[in-house]
C-alpha cells in the first residue's frame, strides 16, 4: 500500500497497525525537497532561527555557530531519548513510524528526502525501533519516545528484527543501511510531533471498534439466554431520539435475534413488564458508545494526517514559523474519549453476565450449573469480571485534565496525552476478558434452552463450543476464558456488518 502523506484513510492506518507493507508515495519526493531547499534557503541569511541554528526549549535565545550544526541535531536527539519503562509493543511503534513518515512527508519540516526514505526502508525491512513507553508529557510533542526512534535511524539503541531485539547500528547495518546522519532541523523534526501519542490512540481506538461489535454480538446471545426482549429494539423508538449510533445499534441487535425460537417462545404469556437496563437500554448506552467513538475516530484521522512539529518550514518565501502544532491536546481528549467508551462497554457487559448468574432475575439455574451447591459455576468469572471493570473505572478518568508544567516553565501547558493514549490497549485487554466471560456466559445460558437462538446467534454459540465445552460439572475455569479470549482476538465476532467507527 502507498503511503499519501496527509491523505490516509482511518481505514489505511488500521490496515498499517495489523502490518500491511507500505511505501511511500514518490509523488511527496518534490515537496519534500522543496522543504529541504527552503532550510537551506534560511540557514543562508545567518539570522538566528528556533530549531534551525538555536538552542532548544528554555535555551532558545543561544546562537549556534554553522559548524555545530550537525552536532546539534545529534546531541538533541541523544539527549532527549530519555524513556522509561517498558517497550511500546511493535504494532504500535510500526505505525508510529509510519505515521512519523507521513507527516515528514509533507514537506512542512525541512527535512531531506533521504530522511524520510530511511523511514521507509526501516518499515519495508520490518527494522522497528525500541522505544520506552514512558516519559512524554504530550507537549512540546512526544519529545522522549520519538527521540528514541529516532536514535535508532542514527544507529543508536535498539531494534526489533522480525520480533528479535539488536542493536541498532547492527540491525541497520545487516540490514544493508547506512545509520543517518542528521542536517540541519531534522532531529527536531523527528522527535517534535504527536506520533507516538497518536499511535497509541488508534491502536486503542481500533481495538475498542473489535471490541464493540463483539460486544453486540454477546449481549443479543445474553438477551436470549434471559428470554429478554427485543421490543426495546423496535426502530420507532430509536427514530424519534434520531441518535444515529442508537439507531444502528437497535437494528444491529434485531438481526442478531431475528428468527430466535428461543424470543418466540415467550412473547405471550410473559410476567415480566420490563427487562433490567443492561439488556433493555443496549441501544441507549452502545448506540452512545458507537458515536463517542466516531468522535474521537475522526479528530484521530485528522491529527494522523497532519504536520505536528515546529517550528514548520514554508516555502515562497522561504520561512519558518514557529507555532505549537506539537501540543496533542486534540489527541488527549480522543483518548479520552476511547477510554470512557471501553470503561462502559465493559460495564453493561458485567451488568449482563450478573443478570445471567442471578436465577430471580434470569430464571436460569443459580450461576449457570446444573448442580448448583456442588458446583459453584459461573460464580467466580462474574467476580473476574467485575475486578476488571472496576479497574477500568479507574483508568478511565481523564487524562487531559492534568498538566504540569516543564522546561523551566517554557512549556507550561501540557496535554497528558500520550498515557491517556497508552492506557488504552491495556483497557481494552480487560474489556475483552469480560467480553468472553459474557460470551461463555451466555451461550451457557442458552445451552438450558431446549429452543435454538437466531441463524447468526446459532453460528456465536457453535464457533465458542468449537473450542470450549458446556460446563456440566466444575473444571478449571481459566483455560476456558483463555480460550475464548483467544477467539475474540482473533476476531471471531467482529464481524464488518456490524457498525463500526468508518
Amino acid at each position: 500500500m502507498k503511503l499519501t502523506p496527509g491523505e490516509m484513510n482511518l481505514a489505511q492506518w488500521r490496515t498499517i497497525y495489523q502490518g500491511e507493507a507500505i511505501e511511500l508515495d514518490e509523488a511527496a519526493l518534490p515537496a519534500i525537497q522543496a522543504g529541504a531547499d527552503a532550510v537551506a534557503e534560511i540557514l543562508s541569511r545567518h539570522e538566528p532561527v528556533y530549531g534551525i541554528n538555536t538552542g532548544f526549549g528554555k535555551l532558545a535565545s543561544v546562537r549556534i555557530a554553522d559548524d555545530d550544526l550537525a552536532t546539534l541535531q545529534r546531541n538533541l536527539v541523544l539527549s532527549h531519548a530519555a524513556g522509561v519503562g517498558e517497550p511500546m509493543p511493535i504494532p504500535v511503534a510500526r505505525l508510529m513510524l509510519a505515521l512519523k513518515m507521513g507527516s515528514l512527508g509533507q514537506g512542512a519540516s525541512g527535512v531531506r528526502v533521504e530522511t524520510v526514505r530511511m523511514l521507509g526502508a526501516m518499515l519495508a525491512k520490518n527494522l522497528i525501533p525500541v522505544v520506552p513507553a514512558q516519559g512524554s508529557v504530550g507537549a512540546s510533542g512526544d519529545l522522549a519516545p520519538l527521540a528514541h526512534m529516532a536514535a535508532t535511524m542514527m544507529g543508536v539503541g535498539g531494534i526489533y528484527v522480525n520480533g528479535m531485539r539488536k542493536d541498532a547500528s547492527v540491525a541497520l547495518k545487516e540490514a544493508g543501511l547506512t545509520p543517518l546522519v542528521l542536517g540541519p532541523k531534522e532531529g527536531l523534526a523527528l522527535l517534535n510531533g504527536t506520533q507516538f501519542s497518536t499511535a497509541n490512540a488508534l491502536a486503542g481506538l481500533f481495538e475498542a471498534e473489535r471490541n464493540f461489535r463483539a460486544a453486540l454480538v454477546t449481549g443479543a446471545l445474553s438477551t436470549d439466554a434471559a428470554k429478554g426482549s427485543d421490543a426495546p429494539f423496535d426502530p420507532r423508538i430509536h427514530a424519534v431520539r434520531k441518535h444515529k449510533g442508537q439507531k444502528e445499534v437497535a437494528d444491529s441487535l434485531r438481526e442478531l435475534m431475528a428468527g430466535s425460537a428461543i424470543r418466540a417462545s415467550h412473547l405471550k404469556g410473559d410476567e415480566r413488564v420490563q427487562d433490567p437496563y443492561c439488556l433493555r437500554c443496549q441501544p441507549q448506552v452502545m448506540g452512545a458508545v458507537l458515536d463517542v467513538l466516531r468522535q474521537a475516530a475522526a479528530t484521530l484521522e485528522t491529527e494522523a494526517n497532519g504536520v505536528t512539529d515546529n517550528p514548520l518550514i514554508f516555502t515562497n518565501p522561504a520561512v519558518a514559523l514557529s507555532g505549537g502544532n506539537f501540543h496533542a491536546e486534540p489527541v488527549a481528549f480522543a483518548a479520552d474519549m476511547i477510554a470512557m467508551a471501553v470503561c462502559e462497554i465493559g460495564s453493561l457487559t458485567e451488568r449482563r453476565i450478573s443478570l445471567l448468574v442471578d436465577p430471580v432475575l434470569s430464571g436460569l439455574p443459580a450461576f449457570l450449573t446444573p448442580k448448583p451447591g456442588l458446583n459453584s459455576g459461573f460464580m467466580i468469572p462474574q467476580v473476574t469480571a467485575a475486578a476488571l471493570v472496576s479497574e477500568n473505572k479507574g483508568r478511565a478518568f481523564p487524562a487531559s485534565v492534568d498538566s504540569i508544567p516543564t522546561s523551566a516553565n517554557q512549556e507550561d501547558h501540557v496535554s497528558m496525552a500520550a498515557h491517556g493514549a497508552r492506557r488504552l490497549l491495556a483497557m481494552n485487554e480487560n474489556l475483552r476478558a469480560v467480553i468472553a466471560i459474557e460470551w461463555l456466559a451466555a451461550a451457557q445460558g442458552c445451552d438450558f434452552h431446549t429452543l435454538k437462538s437466531s441463524l447468526p446467534l446459532e453460528k456465536a454459540r457453535a464457533v465458542l463450543r468449537g473450542a470450549v465445552p458446556k460446563l456440566e460439572d466444575d473444571r478449571h475455569f481459566a483455560p476456558d476464558i483463555e480460550a475464548t479470549i483467544a477467539l475474540l482476538q482473533a476476531g471471531a465476532l467482529a464481524s464488518d456488518n456490524l457498525p463500526g467507527v468508518a
